[in-house]
């Protein structure tokens, strides 16, 4: 419930600087998001008044009453159940049936098994703790340097907010009024674009390394078999993303449907039971049980930036600085960079699209090349410390220490920031389809 009608010509001083600097202080001392979020709301709904607090109760509960998040557990629940059933597993077999005679077939058949990935469970962390288990070993074997091998498959993961149907973008579209099918169609040139400059980067690392040197040759016979034995599971985004672009489904109604389907497949291979259902909606419940209290307690703290003109003393601030559109993006890049480095995707969502939509507008950038331009900017930070999500799920997967792993990744933050460039300079990589 967005009280963006109400007036106010409140100047911004210590009751909104106050519960900002409280904020920093609490994710300094690692106090979880939710509740640091949920804190600093109350603190500035009581020392700017710009709401009654009796109304938190109710704009908690309306902010995640909204019919598009229930397509977010139904991802997770299909990409867990992708697992479980083995399917994944025969993605990233056609995957490498199809790479794996390049000279870094291996490693580029992991990148795109990643992006099969994606296109399936719209989550990064889920990706990347799936496709490591399976791929890590393989790596090494191969010839990749361990900690090489997790940035690897920790940079390819990224992709799981980038290429649709992803739950980044389902919240984005929530949070600014835009449709989620509009901002999956638009995403699907940034993110094959994302997913090949990580295979480009990983290409010329091996050749100046020589990590992998693959003597196998392609066969069409071995990628036919392998094509067959992935038909079930490459139907299933086919399905999603096929639905959402003709208009059959909405993206609610995808996920959906792709629920069904795996578990229809799972069931009628045998590879899926009803004993490992319960743990199957137990494991997507807890990650769904982290991701929607962070939406149900940054709304009231987005509501009340926003009434106390926050964006619109934003914008005034960056426009004290320059005039120019095109520094003002790259001024805007940074701070996505930064809020990238140190906070999930979540919350940076629901922060800073509020904030930043405004100036965007201001300098004439459209609103969903905007979308995407902070979607793949926030990517980013998922392989960039302190906070890099993916490296710390990839650490935990395989053993290696997160620095290693964050000191192989920065050739791929490289390669994804000149991705983030393109779609900020050039709006017809977002926009191609309109």
């Amino acid at each position: 419930m967005l009280y963006g009608g109400v007036e106010t010509t409140l100047e911004l001083g210590w009751d909104v600087i106050g519960p900002l600097l409280l904020l920093l202080v609490l994710f300094l001392f690692s106090v979880p998001v939710w509740v640091s979020l949920g804190l600093t709301a109350l603190v500035m709904l009581w020392s700017t008044g710009v709401l009654p607090l009796s109304l938190l109760g109710e704009s908690l509960f309306s902010g995640v009453d909204h019919y598009a998040l229930i397509a977010i557990p139904l991802y997770l629940l299909t990409g867990d159940a992708l697992v479980r059933t083995g399917l994944s597993k025969k993605l990233l077999d056609f995957a490498e049936a199809t790479m794996g005679s390049l000279r870094s077939g291996m490693g580029t058949s992991t990148v795109l098994g990643c992006g099969f990935f994606s296109s399936i469970s719209g989550s990064d962390a889920a990706g990347c703790a799936a496709v490591g288990r399976m791929t890590y070993s393989r790596l090494v074997e191969k010839g990749y340097p361990p900690s090489y091998a997790a940035a690897l498959v920790a940079a390819g993961s990224c992709t799981g907010i980038l290429i649709p149907p992803s739950i980044a973008y389902i919240i984005i579209g929530m949070i600014l009024g835009i449709s989620a099918a509009s901002l999956f169609v638009a995403a699907i040139v940034p993110g094959v674009l994302v997913l090949v400059s990580i295979m480009i980067t990983n290409t010329i690392l091996n050749r100046i390394h020589g990590y992998e040197n693959s003597s196998s040759t392609f066969s069409f016979r071995n990628w036919l078999a392998a094509l067959w034995s992935a038909k079930f599971a490459l139907s299933i985004p086919l399905i999603i993303l096929g639905g959402i672009y003709s208009g059959i489904f909405t993206p609610t109604e995808a996920a959906a449907v792709a629920v069904a389907v795996t578990l229809i497949i799972g069931f009628a291979s045998g590879t899926l039971t009803m004993a490992q259902v319960p743990a199957m909606l137990w494991s997507s419940a807890k990650v769904n049980g982290i991701i929607v209290p962070i939406i149900a307690v940054a709304l009231p703290l987005a509501q009340a930036l926003a009434l106390v003109q926050v964006p619109q003393g934003f914008a005034q601030f960056i426009r004290g600085i320059t005039d120019d559109p095109n520094l003002t993006i790259l001024l805007m890049l940074g701070v996505f960079i930064i809020a990238g480095c140190v906070m999930e995707a979540t919350p940076n969502i629901v922060i800073l699209a509020p904030i930043m939509f405004p100036l965007a507008q201001e300098i004439g950038m459209n609103d969903i090349q905007f979308c995407i331009f902070l979607i793949t900017s926030l990517g980013v930070g998922f392989i960039t410390p302190p906070l890099g999500l993916n490296l710390f799920v990839i650490s935990s997967v395989t053993g290696d220490s997160i620095l290693s792993v964050a000191g192989r990744s920065l050739p791929y933050v490289f390669s994804m920031l000149l991705v983030v460039l393109l779609i900020a300079f050039v709006p017809a990589i977002s926009t191609w389809w309109m």
